[in-house]
């Protein structure tokens, strides 16, 4: 029997069935590996909500200088991002974190996170059009394999699974949406073992839920939709047909962003120096951008609304979008951290609501989310976590067509992926 135990506490990769099994033998020990994951949510949460907090208050102060005081701001915000990750050392990339996890045992470098932290706090509130997941993720999951380093776990596998509960902490804080973030933690790594990423499903959700709690009563957000987008009725066989045109056209925008965002990572890897010279000019770019269109400042978390709520012609609307990956694209490739997955719903409800415009009759908040859905997928294929995000974030009742969307543009993405480790773990499969 001590032999069982010890190969029971050396392989932990359960199917849901074999913890029930489990816990009716050992309840001591699946206890105790249930605790493990639910302090790294914790302990996420506790990070997530910090991070927020601070970050709501640097871009409190920050959003107050407008106009063409941004030529000054945005490109000092640079040098400030540039210096930081040139004294500190670069903080990586969502593409190097998803790598880490498919072929370096699962670890994340807690030692990356200094410097991911302050040029990140630095990017997004100055107006960067990145996203705060990817400081998160990093960080929260980092966390997960310092936790696995203290515990002594040895396996690879034990260590992937902690840092992969750490990661859905991290989402799962931002996005208030403790199945979605779990999922998405697992399904962006796009991994061949994907079977074998499916037993980290339990540890993912534990970790998601304690860190929902513990953001949610810290900052409380994430109770509530993020969105309110104006309710829909699924009512007609008809409406699955024009859920799947607006995953075309969420699948073409994620070609045209994909393309504008090689073109900018192309120019700036031109530019020679240190890497402050790049960030500098491109909050130079970022300060042009948002002085023409406010709204592309900033990662889209409130514009968004603005979006929903406001009257526009389709000519802005397409021009929002079009700028909006142009800034997305600036901000990530100019060296500024961050993630992309919020400013691309914000582009994505642009393109949405100028086909509701040009097409009278379709239903604004269905041509919307749906987009939201298919551009976001066409460039992180996360069918399922994306529609499982969107129907928590919009509050829309109508799950199914925003699975639709999902999966046209899962299928409609380029046969290259965006994030290139994606590629890697697929050429690593053949």
């Amino acid at each position: 029997m001590p032999n069982q135990g010890k190969r029971l506490e050396q392989n932990q990769r359960w199917t849901f069935s074999q913890l029930v099994g489990l816990t009716r033998r050992h309840p001591f020990m699946i206890s105790l590996w249930v605790l493990r994951w639910a302090v790294v949510g914790i302990a996420g949460g506790l990070f997530a909500a910090l991070y927020w907090s601070v970050l709501e208050l640097l871009t409190q102060g920050l959003q107050k200088f407008t106009g063409f005081s941004l030529l000054l701001v945005m490109p000092l915000a640079g040098l400030v991002v540039g210096l930081i990750i040139h004294f500190l050392g670069s903080p990586g990339e969502i593409g190097l974190l998803i790598d880490n996890i498919n072929f370096r045992s699962g670890r994340l470098d807690i030692r990356k996170n200094p410097s991911m932290i302050l040029a990140s706090l630095v990017s997004i509130s100055a107006g960067g059009s990145a996203s705060p997941e990817a400081p998160l993720v990093q960080v929260t999951g980092s966390v997960g394999t310092w936790a696995a380093d203290r515990l002594k776990l040895q396996g690879q596998d034990d260590i992937r699974t902690m840092s992969l509960a750490g990661m859905a902490a991290g989402f799962t804080a931002l996005f208030g949406a403790p199945l979605a973030g779990a999922m998405f933690a697992l399904e962006i790594l796009h991994h061949k073992y994907v079977v074998e990423y499916s037993e980290a499903v339990i540890p993912a959700i534990i970790s998601s839920c304690a860190s929902y709690l513990v953001f949610a009563v810290i900052t409380n957000l994430g109770i509530a939709p993020t969105w309110y987008f104006p309710q829909y009725s699924l009512d007609n066989v008809n409406n699955f047909a024009f859920a799947i045109l607006f995953g075309v056209i969420g699948a073409l925008a994620g070609w045209v962003f994909i393309g504008i965002f090689h073109g900018c990572d192309r120019l700036f890897a031109r530019i020679p120096g240190p890497v402050y010279i790049r960030t500098t000019l491109a909050g130079l770019g970022l300060g042009i951008l948002a002085l023409l269109l406010p709204l592309t400042r900033f990662f889209g978390h409130e514009q968004l609304t603005a979006i929903v709520t406001g009257s526009f012609t389709a000519i802005v609307l397409l021009t929002l979008a079009l700028s909006k990956m142009a800034a997305i694209s600036v901000t990530v490739t100019g060296g500024w951290p961050g993630g992309f997955i919020i400013p691309l719903f914000f582009t994505g409800a642009c393109l949405g609501k100028a086909m509701a415009v040009l097409v009278p009759g379709l239903n604004s908040s269905l041509a919307m989310i749906c987009v939201m859905a298919s551009l976001n997928v066409a460039v992180t294929r996360t069918p399922v976590s994306t529609t499982l995000l969107l129907s928590k974030l919009t509050n829309f009742a109508s799950f199914t067509p925003i699975l639709f969307a999902s999966l046209i543009g899962f299928f409609f993405a380029p046969k290259v992926p965006f994030i290139t480790s994606q590629l890697k773990s697929k050429q690593d499969a053949s």
